[in-house]
């Protein structure tokens, strides 16, 4: 196996890891821990981002191995057809043999990626339920009276895709600097008109009267 199709298959494996720990029944407090870390931490964040070119590597590496699936088994047949009794017969066979061998690769090659790319789905899904449930079941705890810890249910309430949270405070943190510096620039502008005030008032009531343009 390829250096790239063992890192697909180290990919499944922590999918299927991570799908475990999905569906694992855990306790309603560290459930929602998990994923309030999850949509806060901007480690999270980044490491979606490259998961998202990986599996877009991944979908090119499907596909080629699709068409490699195909040309084998073009191969096989036409290996097939072109068989012969006799010694002709034998050198087909080693033949034959090595088509197989070459077909049974691709079509390893094809379950690997197509899995990985069809259990991404899943997490996705599986993620997305388990976060809807977990609001829901908040609200039921707000509703009975029996939840007490509000910081946590608004984290959970505003969480979403993993690191959402995070890219959020980043936006809200460049509005704010923003915010500042607009404040900062109306502040010397204010001083610099009432500086231009005062020395209006100071001309005014050296000549007598205001001081006319040219």
């Amino acid at each position: 196996m390829t250096l790239y199709f063992t890192l697909v298959f180290l990919l499944l494996v922590a999918e299927m890891a991570l799908f475990m720990l999905l569906i694992i029944p855990l306790p309603f407090t560290i459930r929602r821990k998990m994923f309030t870390f999850i949509s806060e931490s901007p480690l999270v964040a980044k490491a979606q981002h490259i998961l998202k070119i990986t599996f877009i590597f991944i979908l090119i590496l499907f596909i080629d191995s699709v068409n490699r699936v195909y040309r084998v088994q073009q191969e096989l047949a036409a290996a097939t057809e072109n068989s012969s009794a006799g010694g002709r017969a034998a050198v087909m066979g080693h033949e034959r043999l090595e088509v197989q061998a070459r077909k049974f690769y691709s079509q390893r090659n094809m379950y690997l990626c197509g899995f990985t790319l069809f259990l991404s789905l899943i997490l996705n899904r599986t993620y997305i339920m388990i976060l809807e449930t977990l609001r829901l079941e908040e609200k039921v705890k707000q509703y009975e009276g029996t939840e007490k810890n509000t910081k946590e249910a608004e984290k959970l309430a505003v969480a979403g895709e993993p690191g959402e949270i995070a890219r959020l405070k980043r936006e809200l943190a460049r509005k704010d600097q923003d915010l500042k510096t607009l404040k900062e620039q109306a502040s010397g502008l204010h001083r610099e008109y009432d500086s231009l005030s005062e020395q209006y008032a100071k001309d005014t009531q050296q000549d007598g009267t205001p001081k006319k343009g040219r």
